[in-house]
């Protein structure tokens, strides 16, 4: 059964973009006038902002080299990621701290701020975010024990509502991080100097 509506089904065909004609509609909602200087291209730079974000693609992520130490904590700090609300479609930015233990395997430095992209390039909730960052960097490196915490200002606070500005942190503690207080208290000293 085809559920897609007819006008949909025929914008695909001829090759227009259905969030063009969303964006145009949109503006008019507002008491916008799509064709008026400034905005006539907005509706197309809109979707093309729509699709580059959802359509991001982070490259490998998986590079692994060896290594002959399994008793040291690496850690990758204040990687910088924006997301947005799936609440409101407001933008929040997160700065994200990735730990982990290695086992025989070090992933490769930039495919840290890989692995964050990814996950942030979604409709998102910051706590989901530092779990599914958390879960990938641990299938990536059979590490048991990994961490992840993410402060960030999210504007469907600061722009509506209660318009404040404020900071959440989210954390994601796997294996001995989550179990270990002084192997944690390490990790916060470490981030905090």
């Amino acid at each position: 059964m085809n559920t897609v509506e007819p006008q949909a089904a025929a914008e695909e065909e001829s090759g227009a973009d259905p969030l063009v004609d969303l964006a145009q509609r949109l503006l008019k909602e507002i008491g916008e006038d799509p064709e008026r200087d400034g905005l006539r291209q907005t509706p197309e730079r809109f979707a093309r902002w729509w699709r580059e974000f959802i359509d991001y693609d982070p490259g490998t992520i998986d590079t692994l080299f060896e290594t002959t130490t399994t008793s040291q904590m690496v850690v990758v700090s204040d990687i910088r990621v924006w997301s947005l609300c799936e609440h409101h479609l407001l933008p929040f930015n997160c700065s994200v701290d990735i730990a982990y233990r290695p086992t025989k395997r070090l992933l490769g430095l930039s495919k840290f701020a890989r692995v964050a992209h990814r996950h942030a390039h979604r409709l998102q909730v910051q706590e989901r975010l530092v779990a599914d960052i958390a879960q990938e960097v641990a299938d990536i490196t059979g590490a048991e024990d990994v961490a992840v915490i993410a402060k960030g200002e999210h504007l469907c606070m600061t722009m509506r509502g209660i318009k404040a500005s404020a900071e959440m942190t989210s954390t994601s503690f796997l294996g001995a991080f989550g179990d270990d207080s002084a192997l944690r208290g390490e990790l916060l000293a470490l981030l905090r100097s």
